[in-house]
């Protein structure tokens, strides 16, 4: 399995039996002339995790990928017409077996703030994009975490203790585009995290194989 990351939340993913882009969002780049996509998905309706004009381009692109979202996000994505999924669901998507996973809900970030819905996307049993929420995977073994590691929502101690209790072989930092120093979460997290887990910051634009 290959995997590209286009900063924040945007990750590329190649099964190498379907390829799949999740959260191509506004703080993101790179992204827009990707072709050969069986699907594009989103976990929640937030502009950092999708770009409605970003979209209509990859779609153009990719005539017949799929489009998969929560209800939420679908309601708002104006003449883009997607398949809605739920926490529970699984798809085929190309060659892969995609399982939506978590509680539904975006992770809290302040009791005054309205929660919108979250899906977490667990590919093929072995890589997990969670969206803004850290919920286990529901497998024992996961190869592959992309982790968010910057956010309202989150405090390092939270991203470790999500970390160590998945517990993955490899772990990817993602939705770093709200801090100024990536690297400084990011160092807390790789000291802090299993011993056996694998910390891998791949290049912008880069494939890389988990």
């Amino acid at each position: 399995m290959q995997l590209t990351h286009y900063g924040h939340a945007c990750v590329l993913v190649d099964t190498g039996a379907a390829r799949l882009l999740f959260d191509p969002g506004a703080f993101s780049s790179g992204f827009t002339g990707l072709q050969g996509l069986d699907a594009i998905l989103v976990t929640h309706q937030h502009v950092d995790h999708v770009d409605a004009d970003a979209l209509r381009t990859l779609l153009r692109a990719n005539p017949d990928a799929a489009l998969v979202t929560d209800g939420q996000t679908a309601g708002q994505l104006d003449g883009i017409d997607a398949r809605t999924a739920a926490p529970g669901d699984v798809l085929a998507l190309g060659g892969a077996e995609v399982t939506v996973v978590g509680s539904g809900d975006h992770a809290q970030i302040h009791p005054d703030i309205p929660l919108v819905a979250n899906n977490g996307y667990l590919v093929d049993g072995a890589l997990l994009h969670p969206g803004d929420a850290y919920v286990p995977p529901g497998v024992d073994e996961l190869a592959t975490l992309l982790l968010p590691t910057g956010a309202p929502w989150l405090k390092v101690s939270e991203a470790v203790d999500y970390l160590r209790s998945v517990a993955p072989r490899t772990v990817v930092p993602i939705h770093e585009g709200t801090l100024a120093d990536p690297a400084l979460h990011h160092r807390f997290v790789d000291q802090l995290k299993p011993d056996a887990t694998t910390f891998l910051v791949p290049d912008r634009e880069t494939a890389v194989d988990v």
